[in-house]
């Protein structure tokens, strides 16, 4: 069985040496000091390792099961999520006006990639409860909030978002599910919902489905969408769960992976509903939920890669098999452990370098999130928003590749289920396509996000990477091996820019071809960026002697390893943009 050690050290290094975040100037930043987050993240590490990841085998052959229109989940979910309750796991960032305990998304992102990387399938109860707790707080009436959210701020009750039905996923403009309105101002919604995570299970004793809409008589298309409260119970004015509403599960889905998640067909047989937020304005509501998921989302790509990264290192020195072609190195035994050889360090190295970008690319994301939040930051607003869809695909896409190059260390043992490897591919492999298949984050980023406000967050962006250089170019060690390649790869991604504003106006083909790769080519950027970032502060650490020395020089040798090998890959991805849209346009249909 694969095991998992929360890496608390790294993410320490993130939060205080490279974002320095109880020395900024957000409110409730002044509480995340060093010894403070350490502790939450020791303790959320034991339960990772100890309560949770021991449960992620389990689920995967158990899944879940459908017996008389109850889902039941796999041995062991019940308990350790009583735990996690109890522990007030589930109400870390949530307000406190609701029984949260009010910390910052930057902790709860940083606790969370612990619980996501142990079990992925069992944290997506408690990550779909906060998701629709957050649409209801930033939509719902007072009422609304002081009926629903305390008891899903400590998953008494979870919840879900319903969006996809049968003949439409990213295509919500042809949406059927109807709300009609009732003389108490409520409605009754009917329809069908398809892929709904965490529609129904036996750990909580209600769940709140978020579920969009049409109200008759709306406009067409996403325009006439709204956003209802349906919960599986309906509850009293006392906040007491009384009769069953018309809401029940048709079927569990089969999947590829996430097992221990009940991945339901729900159906709504004028089940009573509330209205969340402003009719025909569900897509404003749901998009909080969204964005939100989406970073969650990008987490969980990078955990999967983490995880399986860290059982592909236990066996890279365990395993022994050959010899180096320098000599031997285990000469008292019969063959020399993997990690002697240079493309298994090349495959770790991908990894592990990956692994450390990605991380620190998606806690500066949530970083910027409780900046926009807390200090009502209107560029970091604009900047997040930009990086959004970038952090979901690029986070998810690598990830699962990340899963399977360490599934590709075991050799034929990485295929064979007892080992462990291959849940970690599957897992993996649903973050590109849930929250927004990542095709569509791409043609979002260029065709949206790209020339949202005039250009000027992208713009911000590359000012962002211009400073850092410039302020740094003097140190000739950080210019060499960090600040050169990053001001290639901004160039690149300034290049293709340009591109898409000469070329996209009078062929729109000719940019979203593109998209895919430009989608790439700012995760490299990103990373670039993190990667120089954390180099500066590695090397101010190593120069006051506090600290772990071998700590940053490893985080050096890791970060030069991704400016060489991994960053190049923007002049790639340019040169696919600059080929325009012939190379993908000019083959009829007819011909595939």
């Amino acid at each position: 069985m694969p095991s998992y050690t929360a890496p608390v050290n790294d993410i320490q290094f993130v939060l205080h040496t490279l974002l320095k975040a109880s020395q900024q100037d957000i409110p409730g930043y002044e509480e995340l000091e060093a010894d403070i987050t350490a502790a939450v993240l020791e303790e959320a590490g034991k339960i990772a390792s100890n309560v949770i990841a021991p449960l992620n085998e389990v689920g995967d052959k158990e899944g879940c099961v459908l017996e008389n229109g109850v889902v039941r989940t796999p041995t062991g979910f019940k308990a350790a999520f009583e735990q996690m309750k109890e522990g007030g796991w589930t109400a870390l960032d949530c307000d406190p006006d609701y029984g949260g305990q009010g910390m910052p998304i930057l902790l709860g992102t940083a606790v969370g990639e612990l619980f996501s990387a142990a079990n992925q399938a069992f944290t997506m109860y408690q990550g779909l409860t906060h998701g629709a707790y957050s649409a209801i707080h930033a939509h719902g009436t007072d009422a609304q909030k002081a009926k629903w959210l305390p008891k899903m701020v400590s998953c008494e009750w979870t919840g879900t978002m319903n969006l996809t039905e049968p003949h439409c996923g990213t295509d919500l403009g042809l949406m059927r599910t109807k709300a009609v309105p009732q003389e108490n101002g409520s409605y009754k919604v009917t329809g069908q919902k398809i892929f709904i995570s965490a529609g129904d299970h036996d750990m909580s004793a209600n769940v709140i489905h978020l579920v969009l809409a049409r109200i008759p008589g709306g406009p067409e298309g996403i325009k006439g969408v709204s956003l209802f409260i349906v919960p599986k119970y309906l509850v009293d004015e006392d906040g007491n769960v009384g009769a069953a509403n018309g809401v029940s599960v048709g079927k569990l889905e089969e999947k590829m992976g996430i097992h221990g998640n009940s991945t339901c067909v729900m159906n709504f047989d004028e089940a009573e509903g509330y209205l969340l937020g402003t009719e025909h304005k569900g897509m404003r509501a749901m998009f909080t939920m969204m964005n939100e998921a989406r970073l969650g989302v990008a987490m969980q790509g990078m955990a999967q890669a983490e995880a399986a990264y860290q059982n592909a290192v236990i066996y890279a020195k365990d395993r022994l098999q050959g010899r180096a072609v320098t000599g031997a190195q285990n000469p008292d035994g019969p063959a020399d452990p993997l990690i002697v050889h240079p493309d298994i360090r090349r495959n770790l190295l991908d990894q592990k370098s990956f692994i450390e970008g990605a991380r620190a690319f998606m806690l500066w994301g949530a970083n910027m999130l409780d900046r926009s939040h807390r200090s009502g930051d209107a560029a970091a607003e604009g900047l997040i928003s930009l990086l959004t869809p970038v952090l979901k695909g690029f986070l998810t896409d690598k990830g699962l590749e990340m899963t399977i190059q360490a599934q590709q260390v075991y050799g034929g043992h990485g295929y064979i289920e007892e080992w462990g490897m291959s849940q970690f591919v599957r897992d993996a492999r649903i973050t590109q396509i849930y929250e927004g298949a990542n095709g569509v984050q791409a043609l979002d980023l260029v065709g949206r996000k790209l020339a949202a406000d005039g250009g000027k967050h992208v713009m911000a962006f590359f000012d962002l990477v211009k400073n850092f250089i410039k302020e740094n170019e003097a140190d000739e060690a950080l210019k060499k091996d960090f600040l050169d390649p990053l001001k290639q790869a901004s160039k690149d991604l300034q290049a293709s820019a340009m591109f898409f504003m000469q070329n996209g106006m009078k062929n729109p083909n000719a940019a979203l071809s593109g998209s895919y790769d430009f989608m790439h080519l700012f995760g490299h950027a990103c990373l670039g960026l993190m990667w120089a970032q954390m180099a500066k502060a590695a090397s101010e650490a190593l120069a006051s002697g506090t600290g772990d020395a071998s700590f940053y020089e490893t985080k050096l040798a890791t970060g030069r390893y991704y400016m060489a090998r991994q960053l190049p890959a923007t002049s790639m991805h340019l040169a696919r943009i600059q080929s325009g849209a012939d190379p993908v346009m000019t083959l009829p249909a007819e011909a595939f």
